[in-house]
């Protein structure tokens, strides 16, 4: 692990993909490798492309890829899919659709099953993102799977959050309201070449302002169409505007902390949910169950007692 943990640190791209390989699979070896490689973390802009189904994600995030090459940055692009109900792995519609991009020594595209979690992104996406900036990445992109209303984890592992809509989404928007628009830095309102996009721009700037500030930060719409590069340049600025206002004060410093204490946690209920598990597979579950069905108990002393044995 620590010949693969050097080769990652070296900008290796094939060391990186069995990096991130092994992140998936969960290797028993796996700790090792992200203890030698998180010294070198954390120094990338970590964006999250979140939206519905069918709202150009993928798109945006080639042009936001290209726009942050041009800029002279080396980018990585994490592409979360919907998992294969077969194999368990992501569709690869993402690779697919930015090969030409893949192409470009400076990018780094990676596509990633969601492990059929909701939320739009999986439990490995994160420790994927900071394979990426060991790797010498400075602009890491997070496209999510198709999201609903309340599936934002993109916002526990990324900076800034794009919230990407269609013309189409007009009647999902009061939905979006109270869930995956709360967490949104920039709304790209993509495909705005189509009937009603006028409209809802309208409504999403009169939503947008009347939520007003978060912590100094004004969400900003900005209109885009991704098939022919409308509007990327003004998307690129905000995202660059955000990125400037995070540095200010201590911003970027308690964001990145509050995402640690929560991932923090989220690792050691993980343990512990499996230790628990490991623990109620042992006979006493058997006599707990025996006693509760043959009237002796009820399910909650047992359950009680059952926490004292494990």
């Amino acid at each position: 692990m620590r010949d693969l943990a050097g080769r990652v640190l070296a900008g290796e791209i094939r060391a990186a993909a069995r990096a991130i390989s092994l992140i998936e699979r969960r290797d028993d070896n796996l700790a090792s490798l992200l203890s030698a490689l998180y010294p070198s973390t954390g120094g990338a802009f970590r964006i999250g492309i979140t939206g519905p189904p069918g709202a150009g994600k993928s798109t945006l995030a080639g042009c936001l890829a290209q726009r942050f090459v041009e800029a002279g940055r080396a980018v990585g692009v994490l592409a979360v899919d919907i998992a294969s109900p077969f194999s368990g792995g992501a569709l690869l519609g993402d690779r697919i659709r930015m090969q030409e991009l893949a192409s470009d020594p400076g990018v780094f595209i990676r596509s990633m099953g969601n492990e059929g979690q909701p939320g739009g992104v999986c439990s490995a996406a994160r420790d994927a993102v900071r394979v990426m900036e060991a790797m010498g990445k400075d602009v890491v992109l997070v496209e999510t799977a198709g999201v609903g209303q309340t599936d934002v984890d993109v916002a526990h592992c990324v900076d800034a959050v794009v919230l990407t809509l269609v013309p189409e989404s007009g009647d999902e928007v009061q939905l979006l309201k109270a869930g995956v628009m709360e967490i949104a830095d920039v709304v790209a309102l993509n495909k705005s070449d189509r009937p009603g996009a006028t409209g809802l721009a309208g409504e999403l700037r009169e939503t947008l302002h009347a939520r007003g500030e978060r912590d100094g930060w004004e969400t900003r719409l900005v209109r885009t169409v991704g098939s022919n590069g409308e509007g990327l340049e003004a998307l690129y600025q905000s995202l660059e505007a955000f990125s400037r206002h995070l540095k200010s004060g201590h911003r970027l410093a308690v964001l990145r902390e509050r995402q640690i204490r929560r991932e923090l946690r989220e690792r050691v209920e993980r343990r512990l949910a499996l230790r628990m598990n490991a623990a109620l597979a042992r006979e006493s579950l058997d006599r707990a169950v025996a006693r509760v069905r043959a009237g002796e108990d009820d399910p909650y002393n047992a359950a009680e007692r059952l926490l004292c044995e494990t």
